[in-house]
């Protein structure tokens, strides 16, 4: 029910924009976040956006360079990424939770991910 998409290969300091779509409705009560697991590590937060408030959350390590949006007319969330390095490659994965947190347990529906390589 989410469909991540704009993964690929990228030089390091290139941008990339992912999408995640989903089917249904997206409530203004819910919460849109992108996760990233790298190979070898556990699954780690990334970015929030509260949907009705479009308020939003990001890791330490990416603040600055990510962006999370959201466009409510499509029923999408973005994550616009700049200044790539490799230690951003992972694979990325949408989530929905019905409230702000950086704890995947309490997201309740994911994407399937999409891989961005960034080369050095």
């Amino acid at each position: 029910q989410l469909q991540a998409s704009g993964g690929g290969l990228v030089q390091a300091g290139g941008s990339l924009r992912l999408s995640c779509s989903r089917s249904q409705r997206i409530f203004s009560s819910h919460v849109m976040a992108w996760f990233r697991q790298a190979p070898g590590k556990e699954r780690e937060f990334v970015a929030a956006i509260r949907w009705g408030t479009t308020s939003t959350t990001y890791a330490e390590s990416v603040k600055g360079r990510f962006t999370i949006s959201r466009d409510s007319a499509k029923n999408t969330v973005y994550l616009q990424m700049i200044s790539l390095k490799p230690e951003d490659t992972a694979v990325y994965y949408c989530a929905k939770a019905n409230s702000l947190s950086t704890r995947e347990g309490e997201y309740n529906l994911w994407g399937q991910g999409t891989l961005v390589t960034v080369s050095s």
